[in-house]
């Protein structure tokens, strides 16, 4: 009869709205944050400011567009294997309730094993899971012609399932305009990048 749609449409149209259900159900949620919340900012130069001073740091930027009270814990050079040590000290006295992970820069400048650097991350990630804290990774690019976050950045986010920017590094260190060198942004930069953390923290805890 014409009008009638077939056992295929019917099939392929079902088929279409569980693999959309899917697709929603995959994507990264954060818990709300209350308010009095603490934020833990965790990794080396690009977390602790390098390029435009502390008080212009992306946290400090953060904590003022939040209004949660955000710790600058970079330290500068540091090593992924090194943060992996650091970390748990940190967890344990500030006991945050989310940790916004950049690190591995270091690594990937010096080109150490992408697979020892990966690792890393996914102990860091699991130390802060273990204290019931929220996460967001933020992808570092790789040193080369064309800016991009190393590959391992999405795959461990998609492995995890947390909130990820892989786009925003990249994005402010090809600027000549938002960087004070190569590998660091200037203040301008540490301020973008704050606030789109703050609208990632936001969109996130409202999916």
């Amino acid at each position: 009869m014409k009008g009638t749609p077939s056992r295929l449409t019917l099939f392929i149209c079902l088929g279409l709205l569980l693999f959309l259900a899917g697709c929603r159900d995959r994507t990264p949620r954060l818990t709300p944050l209350e308010p009095g919340a603490l934020i833990l900012a965790f990794g080396d130069s690009l977390t602790a400011g390098n390029g435009a001073g502390r008080g212009a740091s992306y946290p400090a930027v953060l904590e003022q567009l939040t209004g949660y009270r955000t710790i600058n814990a970079g330290h500068p050079g540091e090593l992924s294997g090194e943060g992996l040590q650091r970390l748990p000290d940190l967890l344990q006295r500030y006991r945050p309730d989310l940790v916004i992970l950049c690190h591995g820069g270091n690594d990937l400048l010096r080109r150490h094993d992408p697979a020892l650097t990966a690792a890393n991350l996914r102990s860091m990630i699991e130390a802060v899971r273990n204290t019931e804290a929220e996460i967001i990774l933020i992808g570092v690019p790789k040193p080369g012609l064309w800016l991009r976050a190393a590959p391992f950045y999405q795959e461990i986010a998609d492995e995890y399932r947390i909130p990820c920017n892989i786009e925003i590094l990249p994005d402010i260190l090809a600027s000549r305009e938002l960087k004070s060198d190569t590998i660091h942004p200037n203040a301008a930069g540490y301020r973008q990048l704050a606030e789109t953390l703050a609208e990632l923290i936001d969109q996130a805890s409202h999916n």
